[in-house]
């Protein structure tokens, strides 16, 4: 299972960014597929995700309104769209794959893609 995760940058405040995690070995509709942020000296932490059985989706409060998670079973792709970002948004933002996981919980996902930069920065 691979995880390529892109789409980082650097955005002024009230910018909007587009992540993107392309995954290979793993149909996707078997997984939940979640996006987690670490900002330098913070705990990673759980910013949305999808479970494609049930199509059901999470977001962590702080990004409610603003951030927006969707797939492309066919492409075998996951997105995050991110607007109105906040210096507050700026982390390391990774995605991660299970077949069964806790959207808030980083320790319940098994494979992890390579962390995309996210500055939001006037």
């Amino acid at each position: 299972v691979q995880l390529q995760a892109s789409g980082g940058g650097l955005v002024q405040p009230g910018g909007s960014l587009r992540l993107s995690c392309v995954a290979s070995g793993v149909i996707l509709g078997y997984y939940v597929i979640g996006w987690f942020r670490q900002a330098p000296g913070k705990e990673r932490e759980g910013v949305s995700c999808i479970r494609f059985s049930g199509n059901s989706t999470y977001y962590v409060d702080s990004v409610k309104g603003r951030f927006t998670i969707y797939g492309d079973i066919g492409k075998s792709a996951v997105y995050l769209q991110m607007n109105s970002l906040t210096p507050e948004d700026t982390a390391a933002y990774y995605c991660a794959a299970a077949r069964g996981a806790s959207c808030s919980d980083y320790r319940t996902f098994t494979y992890w893609g390579q962390g995309t930069l996210v500055t939001v920065s006037s």
